[in-house]
């Protein structure tokens, strides 16, 4: 295994939690929630109209920490959001764990058995590449693995 000498995590994880997603019906109404009874702070709102979602970003960390609340909430009926509501209802959609290099932590998932939601990683929101691990894979949790756009 290729280890990170400055934290000894493999050369391809980034060692943090990137952001939780949490799937709401309303996205007003969930920054208000969040923002305005748990006194988080919004940082921005967009649309990720290939996911026909928009999303809010939430800081979990006043002091400038990487770890964000990701408000998911659908632009139409159709699409993965939409159908999770629609199914489960609103509440704890993902946990996205941040990598130094996507394609090498792809590779270390299929080593392990791990199954791939994706084959290819492809643009989330704020245009970093991403790919979400079978939950039944991760203990029940839907993991996406997030790194920063190319060229960042």
């Amino acid at each position: 295994m290729n280890l990170d000498p400055g934290n000894m995590l493999p050369a391809h994880l980034a060692g943090h939690v990137d952001h939780i997603g949490v799937a709401v019906a309303d996205l007003q109404a969930g920054i208000a929630l969040y923002c305005d009874l748990l006194g988080l702070e919004l940082e921005r709102t967009e649309q990720v109209p290939s996911e026909n979602v928009e999303v809010a970003f939430l800081k979990l960390d006043r002091q400038g920490g990487p770890g964000h609340l990701e408000l998911l909430a659908p632009l139409g009926e159709d699409g993965n959001i939409a159908r999770y509501i629609a199914k489960r209802g609103p509440g704890l959609h993902h946990v996205a764990v941040a990598v130094r290099d996507i394609t090498a932590a792809m590779a270390a998932c299929r080593a392990a058995g791990v199954r791939l939601l994706d084959e290819t990683p492809r643009t989330g929101a704020g245009g970093k590449q991403i790919v979400f691990l079978h939950p039944k894979d991760c203990g029940g949790v839907l993991v996406e693995m997030c790194a920063p756009a190319a060229g960042k």
